[in-house]
């Protein structure tokens, strides 16, 4: 009952993304005088979620000399992180990033006691006059490694490491599964929950076990390199997340797809210096750069390679997207049709698997 209390809630509330904006009432702020505190909800070393936050990070301060970040890592999604950004307050931060998800509710309790200092939530989809939110369409170049998944399996079994069951990753593994079938209708995408962001011990055991169950080529949605360096280990291919993950897998990663999170933070740092920062959504995909793809491995022959530069170019050309009609759940039943397409709403609030899933949403 929790859960689907949250799920309608999240319904009801997602609607605003994207539109949500009101005149900005906050001064311009000078380079020099502007102090940023960063939440991270893992180690700056995980080499994932959190490293590539941070190479962001470092790109805005190069961006805008003068300006000072500062920042604390492993922080969990829960009252601590209260704690964290009102220390960032009272040293001076007039803009706070909190990096996760789960850091939506702590960041409104915060941003209402502190009316005069920004707030940018990463991924959620809750505002207030001076909190806004920013995330990228990364279901499309999910969307396009999955195409390259699809016709590297022999076996037609994937395997997916899959953190927490949020419409966020399920969109992940749907817009994979979307594109692994549509180059090879026979694939199976078999699903094992972590239900952490961030657990090497628990990555490597659900690589193992999806190796195990008979999946070839194994994708992610978690923030360490342990898929990949199990599946190097394997020596089954894999296709990473967050960062161009090649260095732990050298032989067998495929591709990546991947953030350029320093463009989101130097538009919004812009934004606060020059005045003109608003309460408002951000949902940028392949066609602003916000997302894409890390280099493919030069096993991967080149048909298959021009096949995503074509999928690609579609999605950035504006006519089509990934779920478009026809799209089916797990039943076979036909959930968009066709000539239809699914709403930005919709798909933020995604609760269901697209045919080709193997597994269930813990309820």
């Amino acid at each position: 009952m929790k859960g689907m209390k949250k799920l309608i809630l999240m319904m009801l509330c997602v609607s605003m993304i994207l539109g949500a904006s009101a005149a900005s009432a906050f001064k311009p702020v000078a380079a020099k005088d502007l102090k940023i505190g960063f939440v991270y909800v893992g180690p700056v070393g995980d080499g994932g979620w959190t490293y590539m936050h941070d190479m962001g990070r470092v790109e805005m301060e190069e961006a805008f000399p003068g300006v000072e970040s500062f920042f604390v890592e492993s922080v969990a999604e829960g009252p601590d992180s209260v704690r964290v950004m009102e220390t960032f307050i009272r040293n001076g931060a007039k803009l706070v990033f909190a990096t996760s998800f789960g850091y939506m509710d702590f960041v409104q309790e915060v941003a209402a006691k502190n009316p005069d200092v920004i707030f940018m939530h990463c991924s959620g989809y809750k505002n207030a006059p001076n909190v806004g939110n920013y995330f990228g369409r990364m279901y499309q170049a999910r969307y396009l490694s999955g195409l390259v998944a699809g016709k590297m399996t022999k076996k037609n079994v994937i395997g997916f490491v899959a953190a927490n069951p949020i419409p966020e990753v399920i969109r992940a593994i749907n817009s994979f599964t979307q594109g692994a079938r549509k180059v090879n209708p026979d694939v199976k995408v078999k699903v094992v929950w972590l239900f952490s962001w961030l657990d090497p011990g628990k990555e490597k055991e659900a690589t193992l076990a999806l190796i195990d169950a008979g999946a070839d080529v194994i994708a992610m949605h978690a923030d360490s390199g342990a898929a990949p360096q199990t599946a190097e280990e394997a020596g089954v291919y894999v296709v990473g997340y967050n960062n161009d993950m090649s260095h732990y897998a050298p032989t067998m990663h495929l591709t990546s797809p991947v953030w350029d999170w320093g463009m989101a933070y130097k538009y919004f740092v812009g934004k606060v210096i020059d005045g003109t920062w608003e309460s408002s959504n951000i949902w940028w995909g392949l066609k602003e750069g916000f997302v894409g793809l890390s280099p493919i491995s030069k096993v991967v022959p080149d048909e298959v390679v021009a096949i995503v530069e074509s999928e690609k170019a579609k999605i950035i050309e504006g006519g089509w997207d990934v779920f478009y009609g026809p799209v089916r759940n797990q039943k076979g039943e036909e959930v968009v049709k066709s000539g239809e397409k699914m709403t930005d709403e919709e798909m933020l609030s995604m609760n269901w698997f697209v045919e080709g899933v193997e597994g269930e949403i813990p309820k």
